[in-house]
């Protein structure tokens, strides 16, 4: 076999990223997504592309945040793994396959094959999760009226209340996160995201029972390219009422109310309870989404 070589994008080669098979159907997934040319990387053989990765970022960031595109040609796990392993931002990798995708032969074997060049390159799976898209046709569930939302101008209050919701979270990231720093690096790379998106952050609500209790928060946003379900959560002392459930209606018709045409959302496949509330509120499961890191490395 012949020698293998890696090679960093720019703008007069950028063409070569598009010279790969698609199984997967990123492209389609990444028409709205700005990726820099500099953040792309090849692997040649004979001149020939058998493997390929975007890194993304924001367009204020320095650094890419995640690869959000990788391919590897059949047989080629190894050119795979060193496309990775190469590169000078060791971050997350995120593969999105369509929504039971893994039952087509083809697909399956596409993703095989990119799970094992990214486990040969040192990054192990973190969790596997649903990608929903809420547009009207979904229709728009009823509010059921048992908590009082409002806008919360301190960021201490959103705070102290993920502190306390990810003590008990289901949620893969987070619990990533507090392995690493605690409830404190939880609660912060949270609020670090949320002040990331480039939607208001008036947006951000807390909600209360009708005795003026805390019993939540939802964080409607906006990323890059969508509006987004950015955060549901519902504190320790509260949970067992299925308030989640309002949250994520409030959530729902308050970005629809700002003009949003459709809705994105995600959980972990394994937080049963919020997948069911996704299902109950009309949100279909329209991609999965497979997150790798490399232990030890935090973002």
């Amino acid at each position: 076999m012949t020698d293998l070589v890696i090679r960093t994008l720019d703008t007069h080669d950028a063409h070569l990223f598009d010279a790969l098979p698609d199984p997967l159907g990123a492209a389609e997934g990444h028409r709205a997504t700005v990726h820099r040319p500099e953040w792309k990387r090849v692997a040649l053989r004979d001149g020939k592309v058998v493997a390929r990765g975007a890194w993304w970022g924001g367009p204020d960031d320095t650094e890419p945040l995640n690869i959000n595109w990788f391919d590897v040609a059949e047989g080629e796990e190894e050119a795979g793994a060193e496309l990775l392993r190469s590169a000078p931002w060791q971050v997350e990798l995120e593969i999105n396959l369509p929504a039971r995708g893994r039952e087509n032969p083809a697909v399956r074997a596409a993703a095989d094959t990119v799970f094992a060049a990214a486990r040969a390159a040192g990054y192990e799976l973190l969790v596997e999760r649903y990608l929903y898209r809420w547009t009207p046709e979904c229709g728009l569930p009823e509010r059921p009226g048992r908590l009082v939302f409002e806008p919360e101008a301190d960021d201490a209050v959103f705070h102290d209340a993920l502190r306390r919701i990810h003590s008990v979270t289901l949620d893969a990231h987070a619990l990533k996160a507090i392995k690493e720093g605690g409830v404190d690096q939880a609660a912060r790379e949270e609020m670090e995201f949320f002040h990331w998106c480039p939607s208001p952050r008036e947006w951000w609500q807390v909600a209360r029972t009708e005795r003026g209790e805390l019993a939540g928060i939802h964080i409607p946003a906006r990323n890059l390219t969508s509006p987004v379900i950015g955060f549901i959560g519902v504190l320790p002392e509260h949970r067992g009422h299925g308030y989640a459930y309002d949250l994520l209606v409030e959530c729902t018709r308050f970005l629809v109310e700002q003009g949003a045409e459709f809705i994105s959302g995600a959980t972990d496949q394994g937080n049963f309870p919020m997948a069911a509330n996704f299902a109950k509120a009309g949100h279909p499961v329209v991609k999965e989404r497979i997150n790798f890191h490399i232990p030890g490395v935090t973002r």
